[in-house]
């Protein structure tokens, strides 16, 4: 007797425009909605529950895995310069490459609220493959769970991210030392800006963007330039004042900034002056701070500049012996007064 030809089996077309409780069930509806929608374009290796990966870069002696891990939940889910998606890859590479790491691989669970656009979650996807493919590192793994309508938010995305801190890379807050300079690579607080305008309650009318962008490879022409790099911090939730603050109180030291060097967009000090906001606490998600010996800062700086991420880069202030944990900012008046950590949240669900 002849064998039977196996059997093959074809998944079908997502045909729902939007998501249901059944592309929750572990069915068929769940496995098409995987395959068609985050598989077919993340492209992980292999189809397995967890991802195996080797790395020639970990063989090095001294070269240490980093490790982070991270949820986004933001309000619209698109906006001007980005969408969830992209602030999902953008922020966690950052956090792996603001400690001296080079970002490899991320995994992506999403949270879907029943009734969300299929099409919208095509878009999202497709943003987050972009955003990988330009910051060098793959999505290998994931998952997906939907929940009733009403009880989520369209989507939130968790994160994790994996990177190689090369030998000889060794920084951390802790590692501050007085005199070192103060570098942000960019104007400051568009992200916190351009998601106020773009919720639509105020009537703000403004033509300002998102800064989110990955750092990684930014991160890595600094180090190069400038080895004695001390410390960096993403300045996401809280802005640069509480990555400061959080920087300043683990180096035991103060830290001053000069308001005359704040690269700032009028826009934005606009919106802040009418809402009365401080573009000091406004969220980021393309900037970080970075510490370095003085007689390395100028290399830094044009290491940023040469870059599209850092074209914006200035000196803003340096860190001193004093109050430990304290931040002052030196007015354009000859002035001064305290930075203190923001308390509670000037802008909900920003990232």
């Amino acid at each position: 007797m002849t064998a039977a030809p196996p059997q093959t089996f074809r998944r079908r077309f997502v045909r729902e425009s939007h998501v249901t409780i059944a592309h929750g069930g572990g069915g068929s509806a769940m496995r098409d909605l995987i395959d068609q929608v985050f598989t077919s374009v993340f492209q992980p290796p292999g189809n397995e529950d967890q991802a195996r990966l080797m790395t020639a870069a970990l063989q090095e002696p001294g070269a240490r895995l980093a490790f982070t891990t991270d949820s986004f939940v933001v309000t619209p889910l698109e906006f001007p310069g980005g969408d969830i998606g992209k602030l999902a890859v953008c922020g966690t590479v950052n956090d792996l490459a603001v400690g001296g790491a080079r970002p490899l691989w991320l995994s992506a669970a999403f949270v879907i609220e029943e009734g969300c656009e299929i099409a919208l979650l095509r878009r999202i996807v497709a943003t987050m493959a972009h955003e990988a493919e330009r910051a060098g590192v793959r999505i290998v793994t994931g998952d997906t769970k939907v929940v009733e309508r009403g009880k989520g938010d369209g989507v939130f995305i968790t994160t994790a991210g994996i990177g190689v801190i090369p030998p000889g890379i060794d920084i951390g807050a802790a590692k501050i030392r007085p005199g070192d300079v103060a570098i942000v690579n960019g104007v400051l607080g568009d992200h916190g800006a351009a998601i106020l305008a773009a919720r639509g309650d105020l009537a703000l009318s403004t033509d300002l963007q998102s800064d989110c962008a990955a750092l990684g490879h930014l991160m890595q022409a600094a180090l190069t330039a400038a080895p004695g790099i001390t410390a960096a911090r993403d300045c996401t939730r809280g802005g640069l004042a509480s990555a400061l603050n959080e920087m300043a109180a683990e180096a035991g030291l103060a830290v001053e900034v000069e308001e005359t060097r704040l690269p700032l967009r009028p826009e934005v000090v606009g919106v802040c002056e009418i809402l009365g906001l401080d573009p000091l606490y406004l969220a980021n998600e393309g900037r970080l701070v970075v510490f370095c010996p003085p007689d390395q800062a100028e290399a830094a700086l044009a290491a940023m500049h040469a870059m599209p991420e850092g074209a914006g880069a200035a000196i803003i202030g340096r860190a001193q012996a004093g109050q430990p944990g304290r931040v002052t900012l030196r007015t354009a008046f000859g002035g001064a007064r305290i930075v203190d950590m923001l308390v509670g949240e000037q802008l909900p669900r920003i990232c």
